[in-house]
């Protein structure tokens, strides 16, 4: 079973691409990869992979002309190949005069607990018996499908400006869907497999499932609504997508483009990335080698700054904030490490609070209808039930919503005090909303 390759054979790889003539500057980056995967359908294994994989990407300055090449051979004389491809193509290309330079050396933070040895090593007969704890307690007709992936990574990054960073880090991913005459889905995202609790995440899934039996019709409309973390994710993961990139602000394709300092949603809601929390899985610093820091996105309602790699920074006239994503990237900086600020209640309190309205478990294919009005559309799915004077008195079958991301979040009544991991665009700790007005704008048959 591999293992890490470790920073210094990283850097003897590394080295052999900066060592470039005819070259203002080269920035390497490297990929080692490697994890199994376990998928189960109608309670049954029917298929286990494991895979390793190896990469370099190397991108050369020269003349003012940009350059990007990779291999997936690991050794000096790829990485070196991919850097005389890399500087050929760049000698090729149109000039660049808004190519803000590679990032400069600096101190790169420690990241806590962000590497598991044992979800490294860990085996098919491990994630065979996860499985097997978490389908064995389904009874009725019920079966399970889902998948249980185990993985670990080596990145590193390398320029000629003398700046080197090495992180290795783990994340395992247990997800199912149970299903029968009602579905019910539950998922756990962890950088330690040890935190996984198998039977758990099936009791979840399966007490869903029996719960949304026997769904009833309910007409669309505009509904008090709670939502279950999982929903809360797709909300502000696509705000993240449509609204948080630094280079769509400053070309004014945000809706927070022109609003730094303005109030864009309730005071109760803030929204901040942060790759170096132990909560989340992340690299200390970007794919340009700028160190990870935490960045207050939106403040008490207030929009403050946008996500940023170097050539976003510099047309905004500001510093990159370790937001890059790999080259070629024309999109400019993403954050990939999300969170939205716990409050103090509990699931059980919003559901008493609602007069009348819908628990809401999770979204499923959701589309960006309106990017400036951040309004998305998409389905309930696994879960949906009516809420009545404070109570939940049963299954309703799904609904399409059609909702503005920034209305919501303006109309946000009750913050959940717990919050959990989830993955749907970015990878987000979000915690459960009770929000007054919510647009259900057609129902479904099932």
């Amino acid at each position: 079973m591999p293992g890490p390759i470790g920073p210094d054979e990283i850097r003897t790889v590394a080295e052999a691409a900066l060592d470039l003539r005819h070259a203002d500057g080269v920035e390497v980056l490297l990929f080692h990869e490697w994890g199994g995967l376990t998928r189960f359908a109608r309670s049954s294994i029917h298929q286990s992979t494991w895979r390793e994989n190896t990469a370099v990407r190397v991108r050369v300055i020269s003349g003012g002309r940009v350059g990007v090449a990779g291999s997936n051979d690991f050794s000096p004389e790829g990485a070196r190949k991919a850097a005389v491809e890399a500087l050929e193509l760049a000698q090729v290309s149109v000039p660049d005069p808004n190519f803000p330079g590679l990032a400069p050396k600096a101190d790169v933070p420690e990241k806590e607990s962000g590497y598991d040895e044992a979800t490294a090593t860990a085996t098919p007969t491990q994630r065979a018996e996860s499985v097997a704890a978490l389908v064995g307690q389904l009874t009725g007709g019920f079966h399970a499908a889902g998948a249980f992936e185990t993985n670990a990574s080596e990145v590193a990054l390398a320029n000629t400006k003398g700046q080197f960073c090495y992180a290795p880090t783990t994340q395992a991913k247990l997800t199912t869907v149970v299903a029968g005459a009602g579905s019910g889905a539950a998922d756990v995202i962890a950088v330690k497999v040890g935190d996984i609790d198998p039977e758990a995440v099936g009791r979840r899934a399966f007490q869903k499932a029996t719960d949304s039996q026997n769904a009833a019709d309910l007409a669309p409309g505009r509904y008090e609504v709670v939502l279950e973390p999982p929903a809360v994710d797709t909300l502000v993961g696509f705000l993240s997508y449509i609204g948080l990139q630094g280079r769509l602000i400053s070309e004014g394709r945000s809706p927070f483009s022109g609003k730094a300092g303005q109030k864009v949603v309730g005071e109760n809601i803030s929204i901040y990335d942060d790759a170096l929390s132990p909560l989340l899985p992340g690299l200390p610093f970007d794919y340009e080698g700028t160190p990870k820091r935490r960045i207050d996105l939106i403040s008490g309602g207030v929009f403050l700054t946008g996500a940023h790699d170097r050539r976003s920074a510099a047309l905004a006239g500001t510093e990159s904030n370790g937001c890059a994503l790999p080259p070629p990237n024309p999109d400019g900086g993403l954050p990939l490490n999300l969170f939205l600020a716990p409050g103090e209640a509990t699931l059980e309190e919003m559901i008493k609070s609602t007069s009348r309205g819908l628990l809401v478990s999770r979204f499923h294919y959701t589309n960006i209808v309106n990017p400036i009005e951040t309004t998305l559309t998409g389905m309930t799915r696994d879960g949906t039930w009516l809420i009545e004077d404070g109570r939940i008195v049963g299954p309703v079958k799904n609904f399409r919503f059609t909702q503005s991301i920034l209305d919501a979040l303006s109309n946000v009544e009750l913050i959940g005090a717990e919050t959990e991991t989830c993955a749907e665009i970015a990878l987000t700790r979000v915690p459960a909303l009770k929000i007054g007005s919510f647009n259900f704008s057609s129902a479904s048959d099932h």
